[in-house]
């Protein structure tokens, strides 16, 4: 997974893109998985468990939970990946510019 992100933030960093992380993980589970996996984009640590508030508020009972969400923040795609998370994105890119 990891990978495909990370190739997507290079592609799209002169686009008014940005790609956001929650982990659920323990704290240190998640220092140490962004360090192995060089996760450069913005993310969040939601408490340490599945039940975080960041997690209750998105409605999110499964990971990787994946949105996208427009230049306007209406989530316009839930869980799309590999080609169609890009497509999703590059569709909305279009749209804007």
């Amino acid at each position: 997974m990891y990978p495909h992100e990370r190739s997507l933030v290079k592609k799209l960093e002169d686009k008014p893109f940005a790609l956001l992380g929650v982990n659920s993980d323990p704290r240190e589970a998640a220092r140490k998985a962004i360090a192995r996996e060089k996760i450069s984009w913005r993310s969040w640590w939601d408490g340490g468990d599945t039940q975080g508030p960041i997690a209750r508020q998105w409605n999110v009972s499964a990971w990787p939970t994946i949105y996208v969400l427009d230049h306007e923040g209406i989530i316009r795609h839930k869980n799309v990946r590999g080609d169609e998370l890009e497509k999703a994105v590059e569709s909305l890119l279009d749209a804007i510019e």
